[in-house]
Order: C-alpha cells, then structure tokens, then sequence
C-alpha cells in the first residue's frame, strides 16, 4: 500500500475575541487573516503565515482553556517549527513582540523562543 502525504497539522483555539486574536497574529507575529466569519462579531477565523495556520473560534459563556492553565510544566499549546528561530526571533523583536521565553537552546535540545498569545496560548517557535 502506499504511503499518502500528510500536510501540516493547525491548532484550533477557543479564543474570548476573534478580532483580537486576528489582530495580534497579523500585526504582531505577521501572520495573514486568511479567513474571517463576516459578521460584525465574528466566531470563527484562521490566520496563515507560510505552513502555519492557526484556526480560532469564540463562543459565548467557553473561556479559553491554555495548556499552562491545566498544568504550568506542559505550556505549549503549538510548536511551529521554524528553520531560522534567530531571524524570526529578530523579525519579532522588530516589531515589538514580547516574548515569554527569549530564544534559548532549551534542555529538551530544541532552539527557539516562546511567546504568549492574548488569551494565554503558548507557542514554541523553533527547531531540534
């Protein structure tokens, strides 16, 4: 039987605003606001940039549910695997990102930096 090509895997977000978070991953992390529900409170949206994509979704009376909140040893809520964590990490303090984690080479043998989204997901940018 043969093998059929997976493509990349997007986490998929309980978020408190959809708009905000859109806003933050395209004005902040440069991402693209690839799809947006059009209402004037949308519930859903999705952001690209390159690979990644990163869905949201909002509903009345569900908070976000971070993995840092569930446990503060397991944080990351995605891991985006990027070949340069360094220029990424220059691209971002560029444009004022604040990182929660500076780019390190981590005990786990990964390089990368962390940031923390405005609802508290945790994503790891970086490479082994």
């Amino acid at each position: 039987m043969t093998r059929t090509e997976i493509g990349a895997a997007s986490p998929f977000f309980i978020v408190d605003n959809v708009e905000r978070s859109i806003a933050f991953y395209r004005d902040r992390l440069g991402f693209a606001a690839l799809h947006r529900q059009p209402d004037s409170d949308p519930f859903f949206g999705i952001v690209q940039r390159d690979a990644a994509m990163i869905f949201f979704k909002s509903e009345s009376g569900i908070a976000p549910l971070p993995n840092s909140r569930r446990h503060r040893h397991l944080k990351w809520d995605a891991y985006v695997h990027v070949p340069d964590p360094d220029a990424l990490a220059s691209e971002f303090a560029a444009n004022g990102v604040t990182f929660s984690v500076p780019l390190k080479d981590t005990s786990d043998g990964l390089r990368g930096f962390e940031i923390t989204d405005p609802d508290g997901y945790v994503l790891f940018f970086g490479r082994p």
